[in-house]
């Protein structure tokens, strides 16, 4: 969103200061980062160009009392503020220093604006105009194990120590990958694929950053994924700037919820969001990365290996934006301020597993509600009907043990019988894998094609 066409304060009723908030985060951007600027002297001029200062005169001795107190008030209902947001203690209309005034802090598109809620509401409805008009959609992305994987150098493995001398270059990061921070004590790998992920699908949405990561961490990471600064421009959202301790919320999103789609690895961090959020298979390639999630085996970096471009995660989450895009845009037959990019992921999301008849064997505790388990709701999401007993009717029975009864009944049925992986798999990847990669045998030695690898 441009500040300068789209600024939360650019209304009929804010124009002038508009155009001074702009210059300021306009010469802000320039040479320092958000946090560098908006300091109190800077505040303090602005307060002073912007103030208005309402001179009443003193009242002619002819003038009566009443008639003093009637102009006064007409004069204040005439210029009364509703205050619709500050920068810093300055109210953004009026100039009037304010003292606990609510709203939301937007500290990431320049440090000490705060909106109201009603301002902010109608930000968001011009906004959603402006971008349906030119068909594009909010794509909030998360950092960590979705676009990156990052390690402190004092967690590189001996096995990893190769890839201090294969680092690219700081200089001109737009062809790299593997990046040396040593001023953070850190090195960075992009995920395979992220560079064309990130270009094509700015074509279809606006895009913002959100991460859990502190604010210099997520300002670093994002001059190596966007250094011409084309993608994200301010919208680079870090824990300092949510209002919820640990969750990641909309609120300081300035996009509207319906047409919002979020990509990120970990689905307790949205908690309020669960419909707008594309789950992602998490992204390992150092071994800190791998052990921190329970892998007790070797890193990609220490085998030399890697995601694969062309089949990885971020291709193949590309073909479901472009469905995505598709669905919300060319194929709903209702009014396109009226529809909901959740209904247009839910309707996707059933399509995965539609036709298929599950039962688990053994994958829950015994006395948990099956219908409460993560993997029963997952298959559910993803248009599969799960059942507690066979029938005739199922196709699949899932387990991790071929001994049991219900997997013995699988393989004298020709049913399948998969690993619970092969839900997981469905729902990360958006599409329903061969039964054969994730099939359990008769004999527990032997692990399903899928799961020979960490």
């Amino acid at each position: 969103m441009s500040l300068l066409t789209d600024s939360p304060v650019h209304s009929s009723s804010s124009d002038d200061f508009a155009a001074i908030l702009d210059n300021a985060l306009d010469s802000g951007s320039s040479d320092t980062s958000p946090d560098e600027s908006g300091n109190a002297d800077e505040l303090e001029s602005l307060r002073i160009k912007r103030c208005k200062v309402e001179t009443i005169e003193e009242p002619q001795a002819s003038t009566s009392h009443v008639t003093m107190e009637q102009n006064l008030e007409a004069s204040l209902k005439k210029d009364v503020c509703t205050h619709p947001g500050s920068f810093g203690d300055m109210c953004i209309l009026c100039g009037q220093r304010l003292e606990g005034e609510s709203g939301v802090t937007l500290g990431y598109i320049h440090k000490g604006l705060k909106l109201q809620n009603d301002e902010i509401s109608r930000l968001r409805v011009t906004d959603m105009k402006n971008l349906l008009r030119h068909k594009k959609l909010y794509l909030v992305l998360d950092l960590d194990h979705t676009l990156l994987n990052s390690t402190l150098l004092v967690h590189l493995t001996q096995e990893e120590g190769y890839l201090m001398t294969q680092t690219d270059s700081l200089e001109d990061v737009s062809n790299g990958n593997l990046f040396l921070l040593e001023y953070m004590h850190m090195m960075t790998k992009l995920r395979p694929f992220v560079r064309t992920f990130l270009k094509e699908a700015s074509e279809m949405f606006e895009m913002y950053i959100y991460t859990m990561g502190d604010r210099s961490y997520a300002l670093e990471m994002a001059k190596l994924l966007d250094p011409k600064r084309e993608y994200f421009n301010t919208r680079v959202i870090s824990r300092d700037d949510g209002t919820q301790r640990h969750q990641k919320g909309l609120d300081v999103v300035l996009g509207q919820e319906s047409a919002v789609v979020i990509l990120d690895d970990t689905e307790n961090a949205w908690t309020k969001h669960t419909e707008n959020l594309i789950l992602m298979e998490r992204y390992h390639f150092f071994s800190s990365s791998c052990h921190q999630f329970g892998f007790n085996c070797k890193s990609p970096a220490e085998l030399k290996s890697d995601e694969s471009e062309s089949d990885g995660a971020l291709a193949t989450i590309l073909k479901v934006l472009k469905q995505i895009h598709h669905m919300f845009f060319d194929e709903l037959g209702d009014d396109l301020g009226d529809r909901d990019v959740r209904q247009v992921l839910n309707t996707i999301r059933k399509e995965v597993l539609k036709g298929c008849k599950l039962v688990f064997s053994r994958v829950f505790p015994t006395s948990y509600p099956a219908q409460h388990h993560h993997l029963w709701k997952m298959a559910e999401q993803m248009g599969a009907i799960c059942l507690t007993e066979v029938d005739p009717s199922v196709t699949h029975v899932v387990a991790t043990d071929a001994g049991t009864e219900k997997s013995r009944w699988a393989l004298k049925e020709k049913k399948f019988l998969v690993h619970p992986r092969w839900i997981e798999a469905a729902n990360y990847f958006w599409k329903k894998h061969p039964e054969e990669n994730f099939s359990l045998s008769q004999s527990k030695k032997e692990e399903p094609l899928a799961l020979k690898q960490c």
